[in-house]
């Protein structure tokens, strides 16, 4: 009974919501006619599925940190009102306004439906399809009938399988589209060119070398077992930008279970590592490298006994406003390696 009741709530208020008037901008003024606002209804095709968003959101849920992030980045921070699953402290420049936005998971763990509900949303945003199924937030079919859009990022439609394509227009795309969705089309473009700067400047500032340094792009362990970068995805592009390789770019997802001893068969000049404050085994960039240090098989590897390591944020490695920030972190990683 008590899920019955929070389903026709959640129905209810966006019902309500998409009888409302105009689109806001972030400091939630009327957008001026002719300014590129966004005319409502309107619908796309998102990971294959067609959605219609009928007014601007006002009560937006993200299932995870970094999907926040980048709604604070598009001026609309205001307007999330739960979030979850969280992997590292929010950046300093949007500490402040990520802190006041209510975290609607446990620890380690991702947004259930029944407190989606609760949260009473009439958008729901996530980085991962993984997060959007019946023992999740809900199957996005399941909350589009309650009335509830959903938008799910093009990089992961198919839960860590590889992406075509998988490139910072891409990335830049989903700001466009996430901006017109919540009525605010310039902030999109806007943040989009900043960041394109930024990669950019990033490249233009490659040492050059003769032979590409090869690297391994170490995100987690489960179980014991290492998680590297594959193809198809934004950490693969980020090598072939830097003119390094991916010693795991044949692997058959972005995101792959690999074994210790191909990474020391592969044997990596340079080990990029994740630095998560997740609370799982391993995840931060210190306890990388102290594993990597006292096993007896890796410590003989060249790149761990010349701690050539670079540390990138794991959050930079998932679709996110970060995701440009592994440009300059690589390049300067790089260029320091003799």
């Amino acid at each position: 009974m008590k899920s019955g009741i929070s389903v026709m709530s959640a129905a209810l208020l966006v019902a309500l919501a998409g009888c409302g008037g105009g689109s806001t901008d972030a400091s939630g003024q009327e957008a001026a006619a002719g300014q590129g606002a966004t005319a409502y209804p309107f619908s796309i095709k998102n990971c294959g599925v067609d959605v219609t968003y009928e007014a601007a959101p006002k009560r937006a849920v993200t299932m995870n940190q970094t999907a926040a992030e980048i709604l604070i980045h598009l001026g609309v921070g205001d307007r999330v009102v739960g979030s979850g699953y969280e992997v590292s402290k929010a950046p300093d420049d949007i500490a402040e306004q990520y802190e006041k936005i209510p975290i609607l998971s446990a620890k380690k763990e991702t947004i259930k439906h029944e407190k989606l509900l609760e949260a009473q949303p009439d958008f729901v945003y996530s980085s991962f399809s993984s997060f959007l199924t019946a023992a999740q937030g809900g199957e996005r079919d399941q909350l589009h009938k309650l009335g509830v859009p959903t938008y799910v990022t093009e990089f992961d439609c198919t839960y860590h399988a590889s992406v075509a394509n998988a490139d910072f227009p891409m990335l830049f795309e989903e700001y466009r589209r996430l901006a017109k969705i919540f009525g605010v089309p310039a902030a999109g473009e806007k943040l989009a060119t900043e960041q394109q700067a930024v990669v950019d400047k990033a490249l233009g500032e490659v040492k050059k070398r003769d032979t590409p340094l090869k690297v391994m792009w170490f995100y987690s362990t489960y179980a014991g077992t290492p998680w590297a970068a594959g193809p198809g995805g934004l950490p693969q592009r980020v090598s072939e930008l830097a003119g390094v390789k991916n010693i795991f770019d044949d692997a058959p997802t972005k995101w792959a279970e690999v074994s210790w001893d191909e990474v020391a068969a592969r044997n990596p000049d340079v080990i990029i590592l994740a630095d998560l404050s997740r609370g799982e085994p391993n995840d931060t960039a210190q306890e990388k490298i102290d594993l990597l240090k006292k096993d007896p098989l890796t410590s003989k590897l060249g790149a761990v006994a010349g701690n050539r390591f670079i540390t990138i944020p794991g959050s930079y490695m998932d679709p996110s406003y970060g995701s440009v920030r592994m440009v300059p972190s690589l390049v300067d990683g790089l260029n320091k390696v003799q």
